[in-house]
């Protein structure tokens, strides 16, 4: 077998199974900042119909060229709860005027 790679090398299709071997579906996509090299986890897609599944970071083992195994047992897979995207996040810059304020500015022929 090939040796363990960093998730950061996971990529979207890698086969996703169970810590009994059971496999539990696709990765449809991969939580974290790889910037800072923090995993959150991933977003698991199985079934029919197509379902998408969260796996937390801590419930990841070992992970292969192709393929992302589990901590958790066949049993407990059924229980992972459905991926839901992380909001938007909107950066606040300090000093810096709001948009509204901005855009009144500029109206006004201020800079």
């Amino acid at each position: 077998m090939a040796d363990p790679v960093s998730w950061l090398q996971i990529q979207q299709g890698w086969n996703v199974l169970t810590s009994d071997g059971a496999r539990v579906g696709t990765v449809a996509q991969v939580e974290g900042d790889k910037g800072a090299d923090i995993f959150d986890g991933l977003a698991v897609e199985s079934g029919e119909p197509k379902q998408l599944r969260y796996v937390a970071g801590e419930q990841v083992g070992a992970i292969y060229p192709g393929e992302v195994t589990l901590k958790i047992a066949a049993a407990e897979a059924g229980a992972l709860p459905p991926f839901q995207p992380a909001p938007p996040e909107t950066a606040w810059h300090p000093g810096e005027a709001s948009l509204i304020t901005r855009l009144g500015n500029m109206l006004r022929g201020k800079r």
